[in-house]
């Protein structure tokens, strides 16, 4: 089930376990963030980090146990949201949808909800893609407006799914801006990242995650050889610029 209640915990996970066609794709998670925490989500390709997230917002089924987030007001921002270039929806479309779940049946915007639409767009720098098709756009350009959709939204709960993935360095800095402007505004965020060296530099808490818990806590506590050995199975991963196989070497926090 995935519920919300007042909790000193932003999110909640007991016992979660939620599968497609047969296999589990996460079995047995449990960990509780604090609210206002900054969580990198660590684990390779196919680990269960997007389907953890869907879990969240209640985009998928879950299987066995919970998933508890404490705020209505949660925001997720996808790897990719692909349009065909033809469809007709632009960039600030895209930044306004951000606003819909608030609207009610109505569905008119209101002073509130234009001012945080525009300092959406100010926010991510995309004033120069107002009117330009969301199909259109580069991959860093999309990766901006999905961030500037997820600030007008005004979310307590921000999950991000690999936004530095596939993007130019521009548009990562903007991404990196943004987490710390959340993390002091005391929003809760889970960035799932396979950099090792932003995890434990940009976070408070390090999640690592391979199908199941492998370990959660502060980076001092989690990033070890052992635990990043078996959270990445010997598959390589990211420590700032440099690509590195865990099977093979040993890793600082540094």
């Amino acid at each position: 089930m995935r519920s919300s209640r007042v909790s000193d915990f932003a999110v909640e996970a007991k016992g979660l376990s939620v599968g497609f066609r047969g296999r589990l794709a996460i079995e047995d998670a449990s960990f509780s963030v604090p609210a206002g925490s900054s969580v990198a989500v660590l684990g390779p390709n196919g680990a269960g980090k997007s389907t953890l997230f869907a879990a969240a917002v209640g985009l998928v089924g879950i299987t066995a146990g919970e998933i508890r987030v404490a705020s209505s007001r949660v925001a997720l921002v996808p790897q990719r949201l692909d349009l065909t270039p033809g469809f007709p929806v632009t960039a600030d479309d895209v930044v306004r949808m951000g606003r819909y779940g608030d609207l009610g049946l109505i569905r008119r915007f209101g002073p509130r909800d234009r001012e945080l639409v525009e300092s959406a767009i100010d926010a991510l720098d995309i004033g120069h893609l107002v009117g330009r098709r969301f199909g259109e756009l580069s991959g860093g350009e999309r990766q901006r407006t999905l961030l500037a959709q997820a600030a007008a939204q005004d979310p307590e709960v921000l999950l991000l799914d690999e936004p530095f993935t596939g993007v130019d360095a521009p548009t990562g800095e903007a991404v990196r801006r943004l987490l710390g402007r959340w993390r002091e505004e005391g929003r809760t965020t889970f960035v799932a990242t396979h950099d090792l060296r932003s995890a434990a530099r940009d976070h408070d808490l390090v999640l690592c995650l391979n199908r199941r818990v492998i370990a959660f806590g502060p980076a001092e506590e989690t990033i070890s050889e052992e635990v990043l050995a078996e959270t990445f199975a010997g598959r390589v991963l990211r420590v700032g610029d440099l690509l590195v196989d865990v099977a093979h070497h040993h890793h600082g926090a540094g």
